[in-house]
This record gives C-alpha cells, structure tokens and sequence, in this order.
C-alpha cells in the first residue's frame, strides 16, 4: 500500500508554534492570537515537550478576576485557583504532556485522542523532542483521497494479492470513499476477510459486497450489502 500514509509524520505539521516555560501571560495569549491556535507546546531545555498550555489553562485568570473564591470553591477548584494566580506558561501548563511519536499510526495517534479528549498532539522523537504537531484535521486528511486513487488500491494490493487466479470477475468501483465489490468469488467465505483488508486502507469510508460464488453463481443469489 505504497500510496498510503500509514504513521503520524506523513500527516503532522511541521512548523509549530511553542513557547519556553518562562514565557509570560500576555506573551503565551499573543503567541495563541498570532498562529490562530488554541493550544501550545511548552518547552525545555533543547526543545524537549515538557507540558502544553490551552485556552482552557488561561481562562480561570478572567474567570476569578472580580472576585476571590471563597474556601470550599479553592478546594473544589485547586487547579484553577492555581492557573488564576499564574503569570508563565510554566505555572499554567498541564504537565506532562501528552505527546506522540513521529513513527506512531494513525489509529494509534486517533485513538489517543479519543481517549485522552484532546484535539492534538505534539509529536516527538525518542529524546522528547518537539518535531511537529498532529490534529484531528491532519488525521482526516486520509480521506481526501481520489476514489481512483483508492480503487488501484485496492485492486492491486488486496484484490491482485489475495486471488492468485485472475480476478477479471471481481470488479473495483470507488464511490465517496465506499467501496463495492461486484461479480464473482470462488470462495465467498474469502469475503469477511476481504471486508477487513479494505477497511484498512486509509481514507475507505465503508466496503459493500454484490458478488456469489463462482462455483453456484447460476444456483444461488448474490451476496449483497455490507460486510461487518
């Protein structure tokens, strides 16, 4: 699958905005401002991840600004209490970061932030370096592949592999990211492990089947519909 991005470093950006932990209040909210971004890397030394400042970290500073908080509200809200009374992204950041690494899958990195419910990533090398960031946006990118694109795909790397008889009665059509396959198997019990192989294929919405068996195509209906 030559064509398919399959790691976290053929989708993540590389240019990433980030501030040291000394960085102060007013210049982690223009660095926000200034690259449109919600969210930003916090680092040490030569470079290393050492935690990630948002919107969110920021925001107990306007909301604790009239008035303090009485007690039972400072222990029910120790954190924002903290963050309301922080001036570096140092004080602010929630630390330690959650970070991927550039080699990671996209499933892996997806499933991290659906886990985690975080809209992105830092991407880091082996030493906790920052090499770029992935976003949710970056993982759907996936999708934004041609049907035709998919259909070789699929054709050539499942279809071509998997019968080695000629596969002239199997056809390939692409549709929107969905695949059908059409025509005729020699084996249709072959077809829940085919399902599982297009599914695999980054940027394949969904795989529906309309093929019968070679050898009871004239006895029997096809075999329509999705494969789960």
């Amino acid at each position: 699958m030559l064509n398919t991005p399959h790691i976290v470093r053929d989708v993540m950006t590389k240019t990433v905005a980030a501030v040291d932990r000394g960085a102060r209040f007013k210049e982690v909210v223009e660095t926000m401002e200034g690259w449109k971004v919600s969210a930003l890397p916090v680092l040490a030394g030569e470079g290393r991840v050492v935690g990630v400042v948002s919107e969110a970290d920021l925001l107990p500073k306007e909301e604790f600004r009239e008035s303090e908080p009485g007690r039972l509200e400072q222990l029910r809200q120790t954190d924002d209490v903290r963050r309301a009374e922080a001036v570096t992204a140092g004080e602010l950041m929630t630390s330690p970061a959650l970070t991927v690494r550039a080699d990671a899958t996209l499933s892996q990195a997806a499933r991290m932030m659906a886990q985690e419910s975080v809209k992105r990533l830092p991407v880091v090398d082996g030493h906790g370096v920052l090499q770029g960031i992935v976003s949710r946006a970056d993982l759907l990118k996936v999708f934004l592949r041609s049907d035709e694109d998919l259909a070789e795909e699929v054709r050539r790397d499942i279809v071509g592999a998997l019968f080695a008889a000629p596969t002239k009665d199997l056809r390939v059509a692409v549709a929107d990211g969905v695949v059908t396959l059409s025509g005729q198997v020699r084996d249709t019990s072959l077809i829940p492990v085919i399902a599982r192989l297009v599914r695999s294929v980054e940027g394949v919405v969904d795989v529906e089947f309309e093929v019968t068996g070679a050898a009871s195509a004239r006895a029997q209906p096809p075999v329509a519909g999705r494969q789960r």
